[in-house]
């Protein structure tokens, strides 16, 4: 898939992601990737932009081996701005399909 077209809905899969489930940038990185083919130090700088945007914020969990891993939990504003992209990208989808 095209870089460009990627990096349009990148904010929303995270956000999307975000919105089912709390989780760590990794877990973040690997559900996108599976279907995107994106590389791991992508979504990192995308994440931090989004905690300075008060989009989501971030807690320590405790891990079965290792370190404390860093969380990701979506704020009502994150929520409301997912939303937000969400109608975009339909409204998108359709206007690309009247036009292909």
């Amino acid at each position: 898939m095209d870089i460009q077209l990627k990096k349009g809905v990148l904010d929303l899969c995270v956000l999307s992601r975000l919105s089912i489930q709390d989780a760590y940038g990794y877990d973040i990185y690997q559900t996108i990737d599976h279907v995107l083919g994106i590389s791991e130090s992508t979504i990192y700088p995308i994440l931090r932009r989004m905690v300075k945007e008060e989009l989501v914020t971030t807690y320590l969990r405790e891990s079965s081996g290792g370190p404390p891993r860093k969380y990701f939990r979506i704020t009502k504003k994150g929520l409301k701005h997912c939303e937000t992209l969400r109608t975009q990208w339909d409204k998108f989808i359709r206007e690309v399909n009247l036009l292909i």
